[in-house]
């Protein structure tokens, strides 16, 4: 059996608002159900779904579910240091909210930190130690990916 993460749903509190800021990001939309917005990351999937949809789906009070509070952090990898002010730059001038600007880290990546128009927390990180395919996929350590 296959084991990996094929589909990521973030709740949003208004559906084409947070398209608009994934598209500003360069991100395109695959086709997608109704009530639904997916775009298409390396074969897995990042899809919105109102939050009070998602609710309903899971069967909890949608005020149990607070986009941005929770300690789940999402990250995109980059080819270069550079990569990462410039991507940050980008999420901030969508709509996002910058948490930590591009900067050296202690295991001798750099990387920065933003929050999606719903508070939904990404790093944008660059690792030396683990440079991406050349399809964009992330290899931990440098191996292949799998």
């Amino acid at each position: 059996m296959e084991r990996r993460v094929s589909l990521i749903t973030l709740g949003v509190a208004d559906l084409e608002r947070s398209a608009r800021f994934y598209e500003a990001l360069g991100w395109e939309r695959e086709a997608s159900p109704d009530g639904v917005i997916a775009f298409n990351l390396l074969g897995q999937t990042l899809g919105l779904y109102p939050l009070d949809k998602l609710a309903e789906d899971i069967g909890v009070p949608v005020d149990s579910l607070k986009p941005g509070g929770s300690t789940v952090t999402l990250a995109h990898n980059v080819r270069s240091p550079e990569e990462v002010a410039q991507l940050l730059a980008a999420a901030e001038a969508a709509g996002g909210k910058l948490l930590k600007p591009a900067q050296d880290v202690f295991w001798g990546g750099h990387h920065g930190y933003f929050a999606d128009p719903d508070g939904h927390f990404w790093e944008i990180a660059y690792n030396p130690f683990s440079p991406l395919g050349g399809d964009g996929a992330f290899q931990w350590g440098g191996g292949p990916s799998e």
